[in-house]
């Protein structure tokens, strides 16, 4: 029967590991607000130019730009945003499966994947599958400097520009509310014309100055650096999230051990007691008996 000493010892460690448990959920409390509104004001602006994109490739573009082409797919390229820490539930665990299926799912008809990777996470994980890692990206932090990203992003657009790469997707997590974020794979280049019931025709577009090349240009690439860097706020927001709701469960968890303990505790003390309650009356009643 174990000892009412080591059950003692195994309450101490449990009361310890919720004490950490709950400060580090106090933690992702305060840093998700931050991550949250961060998050919140990017998206007006992501919205929006996703449908300025939308609207414009409706029309009838004399230059037709290379996100626009629409060719045989021979190679796939992913950029997956994953977290730089654990201790947030199956955050990323949820988000490689998807990714995993994206990879076997073109390889199936031989199609090889390039991958962008942001996040330790990705890292460590991606490298035990030996894939074709392009660039990596580790420590964004909460409020990540798009400088910093948009070097790894632009090898993936050159691959891309250069037909080394036929279609580029991005994988996250999107965040919807405290309680709920969900693994989004979504296909980034090439843009996809919307059918979108219009009274006009397809022989419109607009005019443009200086020219439609420069501000084309300049267009898409201000799409593709606002969908990457809201996707990476997104992930952020959905990390603390996480992190919040997997510590909240972990200190739960805690005290209900800790209830349990508590009782074996009592009991085996109670145990320890009647046996040398016996003891001490069956010794009386043999001196008694001499």
């Amino acid at each position: 029967m174990t000892s009412t000493k080591e059950i003692r010892n195994q309450i101490i460690s449990v009361i310890n590991t919720r004490k950490i448990t709950k400060a580090m959920e106090m933690v992702a409390v305060s840093k998700m607000r931050k991550t949250e509104q961060r998050m919140k004001f990017g998206r007006p602006y992501s919205d929006i130019i996703r449908k300025v994109i939308d609207h414009v490739t409706q029309g009838s573009l004399e230059y037709k730009h290379c996100y626009l082409e629409k060719r045989k797919t021979k190679r796939i390229g992913i950029i997956v945003i994953s977290t730089d820490r654990g201790l947030c539930g199956s955050l990323n665990t949820n988000l490689f499966k998807q990714v995993l299926f994206k990879i076997q799912e073109f390889a199936r008809i031989n199609i090889p994947c390039d991958l962008i990777l942001f996040g330790l996470k990705s890292l460590s994980v991606f490298k035990l599958f030996e894939s074709n890692i392009l660039a990596k990206v580790t420590n964004l932090g909460e409020n990540p400097r798009l400088e910093k990203l948009i070097n790894s992003v632009e090898i993936i657009l050159k691959a891309y520009e250069y037909k080394q790469i036929d279609k580029i997707f991005i994988a996250y997590n999107k965040f919807h509310n405290k309680m709920l974020q969900y693994p989004r794979v979504t296909q980034l280049l090439p843009f996809s014309k919307k059918n979108v019931n219009d009274i006009r025709s397809n022989n419109w577009d607009y005019l443009y100055e200086p020219e439609s090349k420069l501000i084309l240009d300049t267009l898409f690439n201000r799409y593709i650096e606002s969908q990457v860097y809201q996707s990476i706020l997104e992930n952020i927001a959905s990390e603390q999230a996480a992190r919040m709701i997997a510590m909240k469960t972990a200190t739960d968890n805690s005290g209900n051990r800790i209830k349990e303990l508590q009782l074996v505790y009592n009991k085996v003390r109670q145990a320890n007691i009647t046996q040398e309650l016996t003891e001490i009356v069956a010794g009386a009643s043999a001196v008694s008996m001499d």
